[in-house]
């Protein structure tokens, strides 16, 4: 290892945007000298995302199909969990572990521990449902919150997401908002075309698709859709009046966003959006949810709905379609705004964090213990 360079152990979801986050991270970090080892959890690798694995050199990820704290029944998986994962820490000996789920916050791990709070069940459920959720849910909050607070250090993408977090789970010992980031390289303009684009979760309520397919029929630019229609757990929603791209990888979804003249999420829910900041890169003009999150991160950038107006939602998307003038005003002002979370940002920040724990874990190691007295 270079000088400075640290080894982190850090875990994934292989489900929906934090899996294309941890590799962001992963290859940035690499590429700083540092070596990281990942073990993923929610389900095998698919080919594609083994193909994203062997493109990162130096990226070790071992896999698995142990359930997640938010997925069905998952407790026993949670348990076989705790001592697959603390026996890869020890093998790795790392410096910081970093955790993108909750429940084995508060493990004994070997180094000082980082957890990010990318969503949660009770601040979707809250926002896409009105409510809490019922009393089944309970276990999770407590096995959330043990987590959390047993974490050495909370971020978030967000100030939303880390005020929702520490609301249902704090208080927490420290915490800071890292913002995601991408690389502009990655994500291009293309010759822009006469579409609307969106994607994610399709099956996730709080991406609310279901709004954009109920105006789609009435737009002037046909949508186009990407992601994954079926739910982990069953059961996909009936998307009409759309074309369905399917699940694309990174290349795939690049390119689809270099052509959309629109990229249009309106959200319930989402506590960063990758997938918005993606097509800001690729010079998409923005409508979204009007929800804190994406309003800390576009206001000005972005034109936005409230989630429940389809009236205006059509309104919206009808005057951005016709109007060439704005359409490329605010495709502009969101690849401007985009330049502010870079991955070389999010990267800084984590390892500043990092070596921050690492530090504090020193100081605490050399802290004298006092006078004893000695033995008889």
């Amino acid at each position: 290892m270079v000088a400075g360079a640290m080894r982190i152990f850090m875990s994934a979801d292989t489900v929906g945007g934090v899996w294309n986050y941890t590799l962001e991270l992963a290859r940035g970090l690499i590429e700083a000298g540092d070596e990281v080892v990942v073990a993923a959890m929610g389900g095998r690798l698919s080919a594609d995302q083994r193909q994203a694995v062997a493109a990162i050199p130096g990226l070790t990820v071992h896999d698995s199909a142990l359930r997640l704290e938010w997925m069905a029944s998952p407790w026993t998986d949670l348990e076989r969990a705790a001592g697959w994962l603390l026996a890869l820490a020890d093998t790795v000996e790392p410096d910081v572990v970093h955790l993108n789920h909750y429940a084995h916050g508060a493990l004994d791990w070997p180094a000082p521990s980082l957890v990010v709070a990318h969503s949660c069940v009770y601040s979707w459920h809250q926002a896409v449902r009105g409510c809490l959720p019922e009393s089944r849910w309970n276990r999770y909050r407590e096995v959330v919150r043990r987590g959390l607070r047993g974490a050495d250090l909370v971020a978030a993408p967000t100030m939303a997401m880390l005020v929702d977090a520490a609301r249902y789970y704090g208080p927490f010992r420290s915490a800071r908002v890292i913002h995601n980031g991408r690389r502009p390289e990655d994500f291009r303009p293309r010759a822009k075309q006469p579409r609307i684009l969106s994607a994610g979760r399709l099956w996730d309520d709080a991406k609310n698709i279901r709004l954009l397919t109920a105006v789609a029929p009435s737009l002037p630019y046909p949508v186009l859709l990407a992601g994954e229609q079926r739910h982990p757990d069953g059961g996909e929603p009936a998307l009409t009046g759309v074309s369905l791209l399917g699940r694309l990888d990174q290349a795939g979804l690049a390119r689809q966003l270099g052509e959309a003249a629109i990229y249009c999420l309106p959200a319930r829910y989402e506590p960063f959006g990758l997938s918005v900041l993606e097509a800001a890169l690729a010079g998409c003009a923005l409508v979204l949810g009007d929800i804190p999150s994406l309003r800390e991160l576009w206001d000005g950038a972005a034109l936005f709905v409230e989630p429940w107006n389809e009236e205006g939602l059509r309104h919206t998307l009808t005057k951005l379609c016709r109007d060439d003038q704005l359409r490329h005003a605010y495709a502009d002002r969101a690849r401007h705004r985009a330049r502010r979370y870079s991955a070389e940002a999010m990267i800084g920040g984590y390892r500043g964090t990092y070596r921050q724990l690492k530090e504090e874990r020193s100081a605490v190691r050399r802290e004298p213990q006092g006078d004893r007295p000695c033995a008889s």
